[in-house]
């Protein structure tokens, strides 16, 4: 299991690029593949499209229980919404005997947190937003903790053309509690060369710019636009002065 990072082959780590080298086998879905390709000569190459993911993790099994070498592919870190999860049920479920390592990777938030100044300073969550797996009023539900806890919150899945309008829903669950105020950010291909910024804050956020290929950025109730970005001050300048 091996995760590749956000996207651009700067935030690839050698534990992945070593995973991939040492593979004869890859599995993946084919944009990440694509992704790799200076990596995947000579090797035998197992393409899949969007929603196969079970058919790709149980090929990836199936050659892994037959001894060969498999590395099996995953964007930003494989047990972060990747198919870690997804390889560890399914060889239980199978009672497969073959090795699984996972090998972690940047996920997603690192880099848009990253890109945006500092804000997952304090406590924060992630949600995912698609409701495929998991039903709408559970992800609310999640959400309506998030706002009591006064967590820093960042939005996998956000806005896809099938569901254009819960982005907006969650915005208006997070602000309970917190005003209109609280700074929001959406991170367009984080840690890519296209990398794209949009600011503002959560009673009027723009939220026709996101897709699928963004992250959004909710702050807590100190976080902030500062000079450098987008902050959370951890406490330590109040505590012990500058």
């Amino acid at each position: 299991m091996v995760g590749l990072g956000p996207g651009d082959a700067r935030h690839r780590t050698p534990a992945a690029l070593s995973a991939v080298a040492q593979a004869e086998v890859v599995v993946g879905y084919a944009p990440y593949l694509d992704s790799v390709r200076e990596l995947l000569k000579a090797k035998e190459v197992v393409r899949s499209g969007m929603k196969g993911e079970l058919e790709r993790v149980r090929q990836a099994l199936e050659l892994a229980e037959s001894g060969r070498t498999v590395a099996l592919l995953s964007s930003g870190d494989a047990g972060i919404y990747g198919m870690a999860g997804l390889s560890l049920e399914l060889a239980e479920e199978l009672g497969l005997g073959c090795a699984i390592e996972i090998v972690p990777g940047m996920t997603a938030a690192q880099a848009a947190a990253a890109a945006l100044g500092a804000p997952l300073m304090l406590d924060w969550a992630s949600v995912s937003l698609s409701d495929l797996m998991v039903p709408w009023d559970r992800i609310c539900q999640k959400l309506r903790g998030v706002a009591a806890g006064d967590l820093c919150c960042v939005l996998y899945n956000p806005r896809s053309k099938g569901r254009p309008d819960l982005l907006r829903q969650a915005l208006d669950i997070l602000s309970q509690g917190r005003g209109p105020d609280v700074p929001v950010a959406a991170v367009r291909a984080a840690g890519c060369p296209e990398e794209a910024v949009t600011r503002g804050r959560i009673a009027d956020f723009p939220v026709e710019v996101v897709d699928m290929r963004t992250l959004v950025v909710v702050g807590d109730s100190t976080t902030r636009w500062g000079a450098r970005g987008m902050l959370t001050p951890r406490g330590y300048v109040e505590k012990y002065g500058a």
